[in-house]
């Protein structure tokens, strides 16, 4: 027989083998199958000693806890559901990370979907998840506040960078980087800057013009919205007429995709940057640095928030505390310290003195 033909009957042999069960660690261990379900699914019910022997036989037979099996008597799966909008963006990995290793330490598996940034696609997606999931986390979530409340009535629900009444959320303090970003720019000489939006059903997007608004004006500045726009390199690209006809000195764009597809289309058309157009981004994406002027960009703790959304969600599932209620937060959600979700301005050669200053 050959090399092939042995490897290829070994893994033949594998999977023709039975699943161990219980009852198999029951007869291996010497203990009653009830004894090993205990040591399971419920560990500190039993003899330190006892218990080890029973994980030790399970280890020899390689057995492996079924969850949809345990789901039956339970009702859980221990799986959590995590949709977001865009898998190419990777503000969403710090997010996932953060989420991914919060349920794995309450001992979940997380199970992800996307949405490719359309509310129908989330919905149906959220539907194919929900029936096998506990919870779920929705990331920049693309649907309507009523599709995400009637989800919420059926499954634990939490929404990130999203408030929705009623419904728990985690979003990130916006006030603090703007505002850096705001005097980063006045200070730097610019009197006019553009907010090139994101999406038209993004509630961060006017979260965040809001609050640029509100600051330009107070700081004595012109601004303007521009959009909305893809929240991509494309959009990014696609918005620089705009820009140039707003005749602003300054730019700050919905995300840092949207920034960098303006400095490379802004850089191809002969445009300096920063000399003749200052640009600022958010999030703070891996490769943000990479460009060349190196981004300047408003920096949001997405792991963070990830773990946060986990731990809200396992606090409606009932199994775990969730975090601090702060009194001061939005109907529906709950709060944390403020340096969990403080934004800063993080400066690097993309922004500099305003032309002519």
């Amino acid at each position: 027989m050959s090399e092939d033909d042995s490897t290829a009957a070994a893994a033949g042999s594998l999977s023709a083998r039975p699943a161990a069960t219980i009852y198999d660690i029951a007869d291996l261990a010497g203990v009653n199958p009830s004894t090993v379900s205990r040591a399971l699914t419920k560990p500190g019910r039993i003899s330190a000693r006892t218990e080890k022997k029973i994980r030790d036989a399970a280890a020899q037979l390689n057995y492996r806890v079924n969850p949809m099996a345990r789901a039956l008597p339970t009702g859980r799966t221990r799986t959590l559901g995590l949709l977001v909008a865009d898998l190419t963006n990777p503000m969403f990995f710090d997010v996932m990370r953060g989420a991914e290793q919060s349920a794995s330490r309450s001992g979940y598996t997380l199970v992800l979907a996307e949405s490719q940034e359309s509310g129908e696609r989330e919905l149906q997606a959220a539907g194919r998840v929900a029936p096998s999931v506990d919870g779920l986390v929705l990331v920049t979530t693309r649907m309507t506040d009523d599709e995400i409340c009637r989800i919420a009535g059926g499954k634990p629900l939490v929404v990130v960078n999203r408030r929705v009444e009623s419904i728990p959320a985690v979003v990130p303090d916006l006030q603090s980087g703007v505002g850096e970003a705001l005097e980063h720019l006045h200070g730097a000489g610019h009197r006019s800057v553009a907010y090139l939006s994101g999406p038209a059903r993004s509630w961060m997007s006017r979260a965040r013009w809001e609050l640029i608004l509100d600051g330009a004006v107070a700081l004595g500045m012109n601004v303007v919205e521009i959009g909305p726009n893809a929240p991509t390199l494309d959009g990014g690209r696609a918005a620089l007429t705009r820009v140039r006809a707003a005749g602003v000195t300054a730019v700050i764009a919905y995300n840092d995709l949207v920034a960098i597809g303006l400095m490379q289309q802004a850089q191809e058309g002969g445009l300096d940057v920063p000399g003749a157009m200052s640009i600022v981004g958010f999030d703070d994406i891996f490769g943000s640095d990479f460009t060349s002027p190196k981004l300047t960009t408003i920096s949001i703790p997405y792991e963070r928030i990830g773990e946060l959304a986990i731990g809200e969600v396992l606090a409606l599932i009932g199994d775990a505390p969730g975090v601090t209620t702060d009194p001061g937060a939005a109907e529906g959600t709950s709060g944390v310290a403020a340096a969990d979700l403080a934004t800063r301005l993080t400066v690097r050669g993309s922004t500099g003195p305003a032309r002519g200053t």
